[in-house]
């Protein structure tokens, strides 16, 4: 029996035809899944690995520690610049676009012309990006280390720099904080789509030798138990502003996307279960449907934000 229903939804613009995203920075740049299952046949979007103008070595190793249910990393964005990601992984990516799956290219800096110039390149050179997501956790060199975005008004002026050099569909990527607030000055300087949350500042201590586990002392922690944290931003955001939303954090199954949904997610982003379970995007997608069938609708879309208090 054909399912009629419609799994198709729209994150500020890019029209995906499922609502599988993936965060950027588990998933490499899809080719690497390739192996695994067809990447373009089956995920809505993938959201490639944060790039900047010129090329960043990222954060000396140790960069990742194992935690209960649970990683951090303190990779520092390490990337090619935007001209070495286009000549290594551009005719890859167009072909994803081809297969009917969303290329999101995300775009990082440590300063505002930074972002504005790695904007410029990908517009340059880069047909091949269905939309462009703003990480503003980067940090602000400038400002001694600050997230770029860590206040309305300094997350605000990244996305009012930004914006008049495309008109391509522009998401931002939310640190896990003030993300009501934050999100509402995002939205008034011409965000398309917010996707959140990046992942939780956390330290992990070597009691033997009383250092780090990772060569930082603090990193990002993320997967499943984060998961619970995320949902709650997703739905604050939610309430906050009228722009669509990625959610991000401890997705490994279908029931966890569906949570994302009914707090308020339009799309649903994979993270570190990409890295633990490399086949797991088509099984959760194949949950999230059943999930949606069960509830009675037609459309995905009937569920985004039904939640009931």
């Amino acid at each position: 029996m054909v399912s009629s229903l419609s799994m198709t939804v729209d994150l500020g613009g890019i029209k995906m035809r499922n609502p599988l995203n993936t965060a950027s920075g588990t998933f490499g740049n899809g080719v690497q899944f390739e192996g695994f299952y067809d990447v373009g046949a089956t995920l809505g979007a993938i959201t490639c690995k944060g790039v900047a103008a010129e090329p960043w070595d990222g954060n000396p190793a140790p960069r990742l520690a194992e935690l209960p249910s649970a990683i951090m990393n303190s990779v520092g964005l390490q990337n090619p610049g935007v001209h070495g990601f286009v000549g290594r992984y551009g005719a890859y990516l167009a072909g994803l676009r081809e297969k009917g799956c969303q290329v999101i290219c995300q775009i990082a800096g440590h300063s505002i012309d930074e972002y504005v110039r790695a904007t410029e390149l990908f517009e340059e050179l880069a047909p091949f990006a269905s939309g462009f997501e703003v990480n503003i956790s980067c940090p602000n060199i400038a400002a001694g280390g600050a997230a770029m975005g860590a206040t309305p008004r300094a997350a605000a002026q990244v996305m009012a720099a930004v914006r008049p050099h495309t008109s391509r569909p522009v998401v931002v990527k939310m640190a896990p904080h003030d993300v009501a607030e934050i999100g509402r000055a995002l939205e008034s300087e011409g965000a398309d789509a917010l996707s959140l949350i990046n992942t939780i500042p956390g330290m992990a201590i070597d009691i033997n030798t009383r250092k780090s586990r990772l060569a930082r002392a603090t990193a990002g922690v993320s997967g499943p138990a984060i998961h619970a944290i995320a949902v709650r931003m997703v739905w604050e955001c939610a309430q906050a502003v009228s722009i669509p939303l990625c959610g991000i954090g401890g997705v490994a199954s279908g029931a966890d996307a569906a949570e994302m949904i009914l707090a308020g997610a339009t799309a649903v982003s994979i993270g570190t279960a990409n890295l633990y379970d490399p086949t797991c995007a088509p099984r959760i997608l194949a949950e999230l449907e059943e999930w949606a069938e069960d509830q009675g609708v037609t459309d995905i879309n009937e569920l985004i934000g039904a939640f009931e208090c």
